[in-house]
């Protein structure tokens, strides 16, 4: 099966439009023990840096978050809790934005995705988070500053959700104001969603 990759231009769109497009798409990692790709059915929007739930709020360039302030459409990966979480960069280059992705349904490598999460997993549980989903694809921090227009992991087409969802963010309690942000997407109903099933 060929899945056919979004072309660079697909990034170049407002986060906040972004991180609703990219629900549907496919999250493809490619490794030499095989291929794992998962239907992305929910997403988070940073829009640093006004945003102080955002790594870049009040434009923190670090080592970090340096591929934030370049061109959209890189990864941004980042370690959480022992978790490796991935994003990609959007926002115009200089504006450190980014939209994480929180949640895919598993869509190929099924096998894969067990043999690295555990057989003890129910299926819903194999990627219904960002710590879980990169561990079920096999995305690392090796991955960090890869163009996902040109390189692997990558986002291809995929199939448009019904009806989106939209609330509050998850884990950012000590963040003012930015907490009650609706910067949350997810496929309506999707069992693979984090929360908010």
């Amino acid at each position: 099966m060929r899945l056919q990759r979004l072309p660079e231009s697909f990034y170049h769109q407002q986060t906040l439009d972004l991180a609703r497009a990219m629900l549907g798409k496919i999250l493809i990692k490619e490794t030499a023990v095989g291929t794992a790709a998962g239907r992305i059915v929910e997403t988070e929007a940073y829009i640093g840096p006004g945003d102080q739930a955002a790594h870049s709020y009040g434009n923190r360039r670090t080592k970090r978050t340096e591929v934030m302030f370049g061109p959209p459409g890189h990864v941004y990966t980042y370690v959480m809790h022992t978790h490796c979480l991935f994003n990609v960069v959007s926002g115009r280059e200089g504006r450190p934005e980014a939209v994480l992705v929180r949640a895919v349904e598993p869509y190929l490598g099924k096998e894969l995705m067990y043999e690295r999460r555990g057989l003890h997993h129910k299926e819903t549980n194999l990627t219904s988070g960002p710590g879980k989903l990169t561990k079920a694809l096999g995305i690392t921090m090796e991955d960090y500053g890869l163009p996902v227009y040109q390189s692997v992991p990558f986002i291809a087409e995929g199939s448009s959700p019904e009806n989106i969802s939209e609330g509050t963010r998850i884990g950012i309690p000590n963040s003012g104001e930015a907490k009650d942000f609706p910067w949350r997407f997810w496929e309506t109903d999707n069992p693979f969603v984090s929360r908010g099933r």
